[in-house]
């Protein structure tokens, strides 16, 4: 089979598995639609804010195993010899295909959450020292300023510069068309979020409230 076929399969797959919208199911069981709730999106953030914490931590776990397990199936059929991966190309989609797919889900026409958990996800996979880095710079940003979008914004922005010093520091060293593919991510995550760096500008940005509010109306669950 051509290369060419092995890459288009490798990213239609980790594309559809990265379009569940695992939010909107965890939410449909209790009989909410989390769209129509909270800020609207379907990522981890909203489902605790509506559902409460063990929902937003379900909702969190299974978004970053969808940046996980395409990466890392590709990762070894490659190491195996069994698929191309020319350049890291067979890895670099299979990460791409499953953040689009959560970005642009298929199955909600082509909308979706802002992809930080699934980037998250292959960042292990990928570069697990970036994904330290992201999640320390995640975790001061968000508790001096409690605001979910801005940690994620200024992480994202950790990722190309981290992977550039660490492999030219020796410490963790990458190919360039990774370190290139990961300063593609932040633009991706940038682009996502610019409706939040629009109300953080404009002071209207909602902050993190440490008991989340349980929006549903009818459908009030419980906050463990």
């Amino acid at each position: 089979m051509p290369p060419l076929v092995f890459y288009l399969i490798v990213a239609v797959i980790a594309y559809l598995y990265g379009s569940i919208p695992w939010g909107l199911l965890i939410a449909r069981t209790r009989g909410v639609d989390i769209r129509k709730h909270g800020s609207g999106n379907i990522g981890a953030t909203n489902v605790r804010r509506v559902m409460g914490k063990g929902w937003g931590r379900l909702c969190f776990l299974l978004d970053f195993f969808k940046g996980v397990l395409p990466v890392l199936v590709v990762k070894i059929l490659a190491r195996e010899g069994i698929i191309p991966n020319w350049g890291d190309l067979s890895i670099i989609l299979a990460a791409l295909g499953s953040v689009a797919g959560h970005n642009w889900s298929i199955y909600l026409k082509f909308k979706g959450g802002k992809g930080i958990a699934t980037t998250m996800g292959m960042l292990l996979i990928i570069a697990p020292w970036s994904l330290l880095i992201f999640a320390l710079t995640w975790v001061i940003v968000f508790y001096l300023f409690r605001y979910v979008s801005l940690a994620s914004i200024i992480g994202a922005l950790t990722l190309p510069l981290s992977a550039w010093l660490l492999s030219v520091s020796k410490i963790y060293p990458m190919p360039e068309t990774m370190i290139t593919f990961l300063a593609f991510l932040t633009i991706m995550s940038i682009v996502r979020h610019a409706g939040n760096i629009k109300r953080l500008m404009e002071g209207t940005e909602n902050r993190f409230e440490k008991k989340p509010k349980i929006e549903v109306e009818h459908h009030r669950i419980k906050n463990d």
